[in-house]
């Protein structure tokens, strides 16, 4: 039952209960009844206002996805990062999985020295901590 409906149905009941609007109980009854149904009257309003909004929000998100996919398309392993792009990066290139989403991104040893970059997937902040790594590998060198 939407709110609307039940400031209805209150109104109704005050009526059938023939409440007398001149005794000072019955003008306050009155008076909440009549604010009842210009706030529902607002609520309704506010919702179907909202209605309209959520559904552009969501074909505005549709058009993103589409420009995305046709801005960036995908890679052939899939992840869409350009890691296949010789130009997009220098050095080697290294796969992280994002623990949240399970995308796999490409960086390379700048994006990691940087210590840390957003999952392009879901905007995780992915954090790199290498000197305890560092440290390891110049131990197994000497």
């Amino acid at each position: 039952m939407e709110i609307t409906e039940k400031v209805a149905y209150l109104k109704g009941l005050m009526d059938g209960l023939e409440i007398d609007k001149s005794t000072k109980e019955g003008k306050v009854l009155t008076a909440i009844a009549d604010i009842l149904d210009d706030v529902a009257s607002s609520v309704s309003d506010l919702e179907s206002g909202m209605d309209m909004v959520a559904h552009q929000v969501d074909m505005l998100d549709e058009d993103i996805q589409e420009m995305q996919e046709d801005l960036y398309g995908e890679d052939e392993d899939g992840c869409g990062c350009g890691c296949e792009d010789d130009d997009y990066f220098d050095g080697e290139l290294y796969e992280v999985t994002c623990p949240k989403c399970g995308d796999t991104v490409c960086v390379d040893e700048d994006m990691l020295d940087e210590g840390e970059i957003g999952c392009p997937g879901c905007g995780e902040t992915l954090e790199f901590d290498l000197d305890g790594i560092l440290d390891e590998l110049d131990d197994d060198e000497d």
